[in-house]
Parts: structure tokens; C-alpha cells; sequence
């Protein structure tokens, strides 16, 4: 069963970096974790796996990491 949640961009931000986003929402503890879980070919994003640390999330992108889905609005 997966755990769906949503990320909230701010009015004056039209992107979050996919590294941040892995430490606010608490997947990843440090930023060499969230490097780590990129790397090692552990995050999807549009249900492809991702190799950008920095890829920019806009609205709409859905992340996956194992069973957290984390929906970008």
C-alpha cells in the first residue's frame, strides 16, 4: 500500500530541486543521503527513474520513493 502525500510550492517558487524536496518530506537525513538514494537509482519521477540531483520539480511531477508517492502542487 503506497502513502500518497503533496508537496506545496510556495507563490514565489515555481520549482523545488529533487534533493530538497528529499530532506523536507524527511526520505533522505542529509543531502549525501538524497545524493545517495539518486545515485543509486532509488527515486522515480513521472514513473522514470531519475539521475538528476537538481531536477527541477514543478507542479504536477510526481516523485516516488519505495511506497511514498509525493504528488507536487
Amino acid at each position: 500500500m503506497s502513502k500518497k502525500r503533496t508537496f506545496e510550492l510556495s507563490e514565489n517558487n515555481e520549482f523545488i530541486e529533487l534533493n530538497k524536496l528529499l530532506k523536507i518530506e524527511q526520505i533522505a537525513q542529509t543531502g549525501g543521503h538524497a545524493k545517495l538514494l539518486i545515485q543509486e537509482d532509488q527515486i522515480t519521477v513521472n514513473n522514470e527513474i531519475e539521475s538528476r540531483i537538481r531536477r527541477k520539480l514543478r507542479k504536477g511531477d510526481v516523485v516516488q520513493f519505495e511506497d511514498t508517492l509525493i504528488e507536487i502542487v
